[in-house]
């Protein structure tokens, strides 16, 4: 038997996967400031390996927030 996806969530599941998700990007935002500044501290030592990961580790960061903003307006569009 194929298994149907509800078109819509209830108000309560909305409001529990929309914390989660602010939760991470919460989480998210806090290493992408811990890694500016071990960054600039790297920086200005002349360890310039470190800049480019952290560049490379803050972009990833950059796109697990855009498709988790991507799954809110699909979210939001079940509605």
């Amino acid at each position: 038997m194929k298994e149907q996806h509800p078109k819509s969530f209830p108000r309560e599941q909305r409001a529990m996967i929309v914390s989660a998700i602010l939760g991470i990007v919460v989480v998210l935002v806090i290493l992408q400031l811990w890694l500016l500044t071990s960054t600039m501290n790297a920086y200005l030592g002349a360890d310039y390996q470190v800049v480019w990961a952290g560049a490379a580790v803050s972009a990833g960061c950059l796109l697990l927030n855009l498709g988790l903003l991507r799954h809110l307006y699909r979210l939001d569009r079940r509605v």
